[in-house]
């Protein structure tokens, strides 16, 4: 019998041989790459978006595979608002938020969200303040309740200011043993000194001592305003619920949106500037070089993208890894990156090294940089992380949470609605030219700021024919 058996097998692989049959194809990581998909992410029709007449924006996903709906508002203002006195106020603004809201004190507050089984947040970025709560869709009218009392009826009790002010001291205390921290403080200040952009988004230990419940409550009423805000939902509900609870709750909030703000200053650093920062029990130096960057509606953000992929954004394959780490095998890990907002952000290379290798890595970096900037990019390396942009997109979007946030950025950012759904063939119709002008334009490492966390007593001759170099206490 087994013989029998055998001998059929053998005879089917004969024929599938001779037929041609895929038994013996190639493996998959041999075959071309799929067609890129592009268009729509989502199904318009589960899309809807429409304006309150006080000015406040709505933008409804539905969503109703789960029984599950996620409600917030968001505000299109946030950290940059802030004056350098008010250094982390949007921070402490959004975390009292949650501490009492309506008749309800922070213990009565946290008690109702408990028995809804629901999620209650507030957090702030450098353009944004958003509050959010989530829950069984069965209890969406308690949760929109508690969205429009902690959205727009707040209560800033000054006990409760107290105890977030003390916590943020002590979290901004715990980051002065971080090297990596320290390094990425001083080089915004190195760029952006006398402008708000040069302190932290959670801002700095001598203004958030200051900060209280009358200083949240007037940033509260600048920046929480209906033609300022855009009301979202997503999941198991549906458009004309979702306008009406709107329209109930939010529909008599006055008009009003906030005054913008000056922009940090273009072209910063003007001239090379190297600045150490005194850690004389570091063995492991802390490297931040870089300057200014573009904002995230930049007409070239994805030619400028795709560039920080290829010289060191794309994680292991960048030149920046392949040349420093790789190669040179001088550091673990080396990053570049544009931080994108509303106003052009920076744009850095973080890395670290041992201390006495600290020259011979910021050389290498800045030769990276250079022969970036003379061109000479591949088209394998373009047509990589082209690849590689369009495959991971959709990673992001896995749930409809994550779509609907992707949508409000857009809106906060000032981007077109339908960024997203052109987002994939954008990257791919992103040409050599495109690139290579990208890195020729952006990259400047002959006037960029240095800093280094270390020993200063090691670190500054080393640094020597750099250009001047100051010391700085952590």
């Amino acid at each position: 019998m087994r013989a029998l058996v055998g001998a059929r097998i053998g005879a089917a692989l004969v024929a599938a041989v001779l037929s041609g049959c895929a038994l013996f194809a190639k493996p998959a990581w041999e075959l071309p790459p799929p067609a890129v998909h592009t268009g729509p992410v989502v199904d318009a029709s589960r899309l809807h978006r429409a304006e309150l007449a006080n000015g406040m924006e709505l933008l409804v996903f539905e969503d109703a595979r789960l029984p599950q709906v996620s409600l917030g508002v968001a505000v299109r203002r946030g950290a940059a608002q802030e004056t350098i006195g008010e250094a982390g106020l949007a921070n402490f603004t959004a975390e009292l938020m949650t501490r009492g809201a309506g008749s309800r004190d922070a213990l009565a507050l946290a008690q109702v969200t408990d028995d809804l089984g629901a999620g209650l947040e507030a957090a702030a970025g450098w353009d944004s303040i958003s509050v959010s709560v989530g829950g069984l869709s069965l209890d969406v009218d308690a949760l929109f309740a508690v969205l429009a009392d902690v959205v727009r009826r707040p209560r800033f009790d000054a006990a409760e200011a107290d105890k977030v002010r003390r916590e943020l001291l002590a979290a901004l205390e715990g980051q002065k043993d971080n090297p990596a921290v320290l390094a990425r403080i001083a080089f915004m200040r190195a760029l952006y000194d006398g402008h708000r952009s040069g302190l932290p988004a959670e801002g700095a230990p001598e203004s958030v001592q200051h900060l209280d419940a009358k200083a949240a409550r007037a940033f509260h009423a600048r920046t929480f305003q209906a033609g300022n805000a855009i009301l979202f939902a997503t999941g198991d509900v549906r458009f004309d619920d979702v306008r009406a609870r709107a329209e109930a709750a939010f529909g008599d909030w006055p008009r009003g949106a906030p005054e913008p703000v000056p922009p940090p200053p273009a072209g910063v650093p003007t001239a090379r500037k190297i600045v150490v920062v005194d850690r004389p029990d570091l063995a492991q130096a802390q490297i931040v070089i870089g300057h200014e960057g573009i904002a995230r509606s930049d007409p070239d953000r994805v030619s400028v993208q795709l560039m920080n992929e290829i010289v060191g954004g794309g994680e292991f394959s960048s030149r920046l890894m392949t040349r420093v780490r790789a190669d040179a095998g001088l550091t673990y890990g080396v990053y570049a990156a544009f931080a994108m907002r509303r106003a052009p952000g920076p744009y850095l290379v973080s890395t670290f090294t041992r201390v006495p290798e600290t020259r011979r890595v910021i050389d290498l970096v800045l030769e990276e940089l250079d022969r970036a900037k003379a061109g000479g990019i591949e088209p394998s390396e373009l047509e990589d992380v082209q690849r590689l942009g369009v495959g991971s997109f959709v990673l992001g979007l896995e749930t409809s949470s994550d779509v609907t946030e992707s949508l409000i950025d857009l809106d906060v950012q000032g981007l077109p609605p339908d960024a997203l759904d052109t987002y994939r063939s954008r990257v791919m119709a992103a040409t050599l030219d495109d690139v290579e002008a990208a890195a020729r334009d952006r990259l400047h490492p002959e006037r960029a700021a240095i800093v280094v966390v270390g020993p200063a007593a090691t670190l500054v001759p080393a640094l020597e024919g750099l250009g001047t170099v100051s010391v700085e206490k952590p």
